[in-house]
């Protein structure tokens, strides 16, 4: 029985896989050194970044009850001010908490 010597890949495929591990190795790489750049912020940033989260969407929600609230008493009529400017609040609120973890998320430490 004759032995048989593996298979090679062509080059091509070759070059894919190991640029392919070049960048797995990088993004690894990239995530660490985001997490060393980001140790410094402790419990007390991030229960920060909570409440501005909890406020971004709380504020406009309990304007457009106010204001439905109001609406309803000054022009009382079919449609109920309060339920639409309260689903209208929510909406601009998850939209505004949406943008401030977004932002978080891009902004980089000035001191990297």
């Amino acid at each position: 029985m004759a032995e048989t010597a593996p298979r090679e890949q062509p080059a091509s495929v070759a070059a894919l896989e190991a640029d392919r591990l070049g960048q797995a190795v990088q993004r690894k790489a990239q995530r660490k050194l985001k997490a060393r750049r980001d140790a410094d912020r402790g419990a007390w940033y991030w229960l920060g970044m909570f409440g501005l989260v909890g406020w971004s969407v709380a504020a406009p929600t309990l304007l457009g009850i106010l204001t439905g609230l109001w609406l309803d008493r000054t022009w009382p009529g079919r449609t109920s001010w309060t339920l639409t400017l309260l689903l209208l609040g929510v909406v601009l609120g998850c939209a505004n908490a949406w943008y401030w973890v977004k932002r978080e998320q891009r902004q980089e430490p000035a001191d990297a």
